[in-house]
C-alpha cells in the first residue's frame, strides 16, 4: 500500500490498491464519506451525498472481487459528478430552484461508462446555476468555498466538483466546460481539468445550457487520472448527434512520451492582456521553462482575433441558453409557482421565482440577441467572429503542436468580491477562445502564489489531439511537484 494517507491517493493508485487487496472498496468509500461529513460543511461542495447507494455499490464491488471478477479499471474507486449529469435514483438540480425535486429516469452516458468501469458515485456536486457563472456563487444552495482558502471562491461553474477533488472528498470527478467551467476552477483549486475536443465525450444525459459549447471532461489531481477517465468515457454515442465517430487512443501511453522536439506556441495576446497577475505570469513562465529544459521548442505566435473571442462566446452562449432554458415553464416537470391565475401568469411566475439573477440576466441577453432585427447584427456577427477564431487556431497548429497560456488571469478571489457581472465574465477571457474553436484544452497546476493560492497553466492542442496535452502536462508534473491535496484552510 502507498505510504501516503488514503486521502492523498490518486484515483489510479486507489484502484490499484483495491485490485491488489490492500484495501476494500467499502473501506475506501467509507473513508471518503467520513471525510465529506467532516469537511464539506465548511466547503459546501456537495448538493447530494450518495452515501447509501455508494456503500451498496462498494459492497457489490467487493463481492465481485472476492469471486475473481473486476468491473474495470476503476473497480471500487469513489468519484463525483457535477449536478448537471443525470443519475438514475439521484436528484439532478443544476443548482437551481427550477429543478428541485427532479429525479431523472436514466443515467448520463458519462455516468454509465464510469459505473461500467467500476467507479463508485459518492456525490453530486454544487455548481453555478445551470452552469452560468465563474465562481459557484450563483447556486441556490449557496456558494462553494475554495479548500485552499475558505474565504475565496473555487471558480466555476464546476466549482463544487473541483473543490471536492482538491479536498479529496472524491478521488476524481467530472464537470462540464462551456467557456472555461472546468479549466478556470481547476486553476483556482490546484488540480488538473480537461475540456476534451467538442464531440469527444457524449453529452447524452447532461442538462444542456449552451449546446454548441457544452462538453464533459475529467477533473483530477494528476494527468494520469485524467487520461484514464477520458479513455473510459470518450467514444461515439448515437444518442448524441454531436458525438464524433472516431477511434479512441490509449491516452495512458502518452504520459511517458518525451517532450523533446515538441513545438510549443506562446500566443502574445494572452501574455500582453491587461489584468494578468504578475504571479500568474511568473508561474506560467516556470511551466514553459520546465518544457524547454526537457527539449521542447518554444516560439511566440499570434492569435489575432483573441480580443473578440470573449464577446462572441458570451453572446452565442447566452442565445443558446435562452433557447434551451425556455422549456422550464412549470408545465412538465420541475418547479411550479403557486398562486397564479391562468397559464400565462403561472409560467411567468414560475420563471421569475425559479431562476436566479444570473440565469435571468443571460436569458434576457440571449433573447434580445435572437430577436427580430437584431439576430443578424448580434448573433450572426458573433458566429462570424467564431469562424475567425477557429481559423486563427487552425493556422497556429500548422506551426506548433501545442499552445501554452495562463488558465486564468488571476488566482482565486474572495467570495463576493466580483459583484459586477462584467468583471465575472472577464474570467473566461483565456479559456473561451478554445471553446469557440472546439479544440481540447487542459489546465494543470504550475505554481503557488506568495499568498498560497494555486496557479494553473493552460495547454491547447488541435482537435482530437488530447494525447499531446497529456504528454506535456505529465512533463510539467515531473518538473514542478506540488501538493496533491488542498490544506482546507480556515476563514480568518
Amino acid at each position: 500500500m502507498s505510504n501516503l494517507p488514503i486521502h492523498e491517493w490518486t484515483l489510479l493508485e486507489a484502484a490499484r490498491n483495491i485490485r491488489e487487496g490492500r484495501i476494500s472498496s467499502r473501506e475506501l468509500t467509507q473513508a471518503i464519506l467520513d471525510r465529506i461529513a467532516a469537511l464539506d460543511p465548511k466547503i459546501n461542495s456537495c448538493i447530494t451525498v450518495l452515501a447509501e447507494s455508494a456503500m451498496a455499490q462498494a459492497s457489490e464491488c467487493d463481492e465481485e472481487q472476492a469471486k475473481g471478477r473486476l468491473r474495470g479499471l476503476l473497480h471500487g474507486a469513489p468519484i463525483g459528478l457535477k449536478d448537471n449529469f443525470c443519475v438514475r435514483g439521484a436528484p439532478t438540480t443544476c443548482a437551481s430552484r427550477m429543478l428541485v425535486g427532479f429525479d431523472p429516469p436514466h443515467n448520463a452516458a458519462v455516468a454509465e461508462k464510469l459505473l461500467a468501469a467500476g467507479a463508485i458515485l459518492v456525490g453530486k456536486h454544487n455548481m453555478d446555476e445551470f452552469a452560468m457563472g465563474s465562481s459557484t456563487e450563483t447556486s441556490c444552495y449557496g456558494p462553494t468555498r475554495n479548500p485552499w482558502d475558505l474565504s475565496r471562491v473555487p471558480g466555476g461553474s464546476s466549482g463544487g466538483t473541483t473543490a471536492a477533488v482538491a479536498a479529496s472528498l472524491c478521488l476524481a470527478g467530472f464537470g462540464t466546460d462551456s467557456g472555461g467551467s472546468i479549466r478556470q476552477p481547476a486553476s483556482f483549486c490546484g488540480v488538473v481539468g480537461l475540456r476534451p475536443t467538442y464531440g469527444r465525450v457524449s453529452r447524452h444525459g447532461i442538462v444542456t445550457t449552451a449546446s454548441s459549447f457544452d462538453q464533459a471532461g475529467p477533473i483530477s489531481r494528476c494527468a494520469a487520472d485524467a487520461a484514464a477517465l477520458l479513455g473510459i468515457t470518450a467514444g461515439f454515442d448515437e444518442r448524441d448527434p454531436t458525438s464524433a465517430n472516431l477511434p479512441v487512443p490509449d491516452y495512458l501511453l502518452a504520459l511517458d512520451k518525451p517532450v523533446n522536439g515538441l513545438r510549443v506556441g506562446l500566443p502574445r495576446e494572452y501574455f500582453e492582456a491587461k489584468g494578468l497577475d504578475p504571479n500568474v505570469r511568473t508561474a506560467v513562465e516556470q511551466a514553459t521553462k520546465s518544457l524547454t529544459d526537457q527539449g521542447a521548442i518554444v516560439e511566440e505566435i499570434s492569435l489575432p482575433h483573441t480580443e473578440y473571442a470573449l464577446s462572441a462566446y458570451s453572446l452565442i452562449a447566452a442565445a443558446e441558453a435562452s433557447s434551451n432554458l425556455a422549456k422550464y415553464d412549470g408545465v412538465q416537470y420541475g418547479f411550479r409557482a403557486q398562486g397564479a391565475s391562468g397559464f400565462a401568469e403561472m409560467m411567468a411566475k414560475t420563471r421569475a421565482e425559479g431562476f436566479g439573477a444570473e440565469a435571468k440576466r443571460r436569458i434576457m441577453i440571449g433573447t434580445f440577441a435572437l430577436s427580430a432585427g437584431r439576430y443578424e447584427v448580434l448573433f450572426g456577427k458573433a458566429q462570424r467572429v467564431r469562424t475567425l477564431v477557429r481559423r486563427d487556431f487552425t493556422q497556429a497548429f500548422q506551426k506548433v503542436d501545442l499552445l501554452l497560456t495562463p488558465a486564468a488571469p488571476s488566482t482565486a478571489f474572495r467570495l463576493g468580491e466580483k459583484s459586477d457581472p462584467l468583471m465575472m465574465y472577464l474570467l473566461d477571457a483565456f479559456t473561451s477562445p478554445c471553446s469557440l474553436a472546439g479544440i481540447p484544452g487542459i489546465s494543470a497546476p504550475c505554481g503557488i502564489s506568495p499568498e498560497g493560492a494555486p496557479i494553473g497553466v493552460q495547454l491547447m492542442a488541435d482537435r482530437f489531439r488530447e494525447e499531446t496535452l497529456f504528454t506535456a502536462v505529465s512533463a510539467i508534473e515531473r518538473a514542478i511537484p506540488l501538493p496533491r491535496v488542498a490544506p482546507v484552510s480556515r476563514t480568518d
